[in-house]
């Protein structure tokens, strides 16, 4: 066993030579930990922000003004004015994603009770402004409604007053998510090209022949591989969550930074494993790319990072379950988002252990049948 160890530490200092020479590899790992993670967290967002609106104010009330002076940056830009006849082309040109008609005698109506609407156009192939956007309108319209009537004498409070407490994320922004969700995107895809690079190019290049000459068994070269590049994306990993993440961003990390990179570790020697695996089935580089590129997609889809799970239908919720990225996704929110400890995330680590333990078998199994084909 001793042995056994020892030969895989100094198979991994080659492995990590290796690494550390391939310039683009470096490069690589070097934008996808720092300018992407920027790039990512500022350039997408989930929450509406400087959606264009357009007002048809058919009324020229004190309540329409009111309702015009409520729509405010940062969320929305400043309403322009348009006719009727004008809404139309607008729309279609994808000029505004609202476009707000308030209707002739709106504030009359209102005062006698009459409860007059106002319609909102809503450009609907911009789906998570539309959504939210509408929302926000119904609310802003509501409350500037009510508080124009309360001025009046003409409403008594409300009997229920509703007040939302946001946790973890107190102002909703989609950076704090979005960050730290493209940091486990990067981790899975790097992972997974990184080790499947490393045995592709030393069964093209010819250097596998040069382990087939060495006392090593397949076990050791393959574990060698797997911790080396997994400690590579580790480090990188680590480091933009702690720099780029928390210090450029400013996301709080409320958890253990120690319980998440033991975390990371074990979730990154299931993945590498599987990287591992995927490249002994592919017998060249082009077709690992293609092997590997749906694998990312299906376990990037189902991880809970772009979709709720509770959004998906319950078989696929089932498959998603047993996935380790789905598994990864959620430990990393409970962890860093809301401080959650050992206990609460040993269900998903068993999980990951679980895979890692199947994938890194197939690994091995298929990394020693291909050094007895090259023997």
């Amino acid at each position: 066993m001793t042995r056994w160890i020892l030969n895989v530490a100094l198979l991994s200092g080659k492995e990590l030579r290796s690494v550390m020479k391939d310039v683009t590899l470096m490069a690589l790992i070097l934008f996808a930990f720092t300018v992407a993670i920027q790039l990512v967290a500022n350039g997408v967002r989930a929450e509406v922000m400087n959606a264009s609106v357009a007002i048809m104010d058919e009324d020229h009330s004190e309540l329409s003004r009111r309702l015009r002076d409520a729509i405010q940056q940062p969320y929305f830009k400043p309403p322009e004015d348009i006719e009727r006849s004008a809404i139309g082309p607008a729309m279609n040109s994808g000029k505004y994603i609202f476009v707000i008609e308030i209707p002739p005698r709106f504030e009359a109506d209102t005062l006698a009770g009459r409860s007059p609407s106002v319609q909102i156009l809503v450009d609907a192939t911009a789906m998570t402004q539309a959504g939210l956007g509408a929302a926000y309108f119904q609310q802003i319209f509501a409350q500037e409604t009510l508080d124009f009537l309360h001025a009046r004498g003409l409403l008594e409070a409300l009997p229920v007053q509703v007040e939302s407490r946001m946790h973890f994320n107190p102002n909703a922004q989609s950076a704090w998510y979005t960050s730290v969700m493209q940091i486990v995107t990067n981790v899975t895809v790097l992972s997974i090209i990184l080790v499947g690079a490393a045995v592709i190019r030393e069964r093209e290049h010819g250097t596998i022949e040069h382990l087939l000459v060495m006392p090593v068994r397949a076990s050791e070269i393959a574990f060698a591989k797997i911790l080396a590049n997994g400690l590579v994306i580790l480090l990188a990993s680590i480091a933009s969550l702690w720099f780029v993440v928390h210090g450029v961003l400013g996301v709080p990390l409320t958890g253990s930074l120690l319980l998440f990179t033991a975390a990371m570790f074990l979730y990154l020697f299931s993945v590498t494993s599987l990287g591992m695996w995927m490249a002994t089935l592919a017998p060249s580089m082009p077709q690992f790319g293609l092997f590997a590129v749906p694998v990312y997609a299906i376990a990037y889809l189902l991880s809970g990072a772009a979709t709720p799970l509770e959004s998906m239908p319950s078989a696929i919720r089932t498959i998603a379950l047993c996935l380790p990225t789905t598994q990864f996704v959620s430990l990393s929110q409970a962890i860093l988002y809301r401080g959650a400890g050992v206990r609460t995330i040993l269900p998903e680590l068993a999980i990951i252990c679980g895979s890692g333990v199947f994938f890194v078998a197939m690994a091995v199994s298929r990394f020693r049948s291909m050094l007895s084909r090259q023997g």
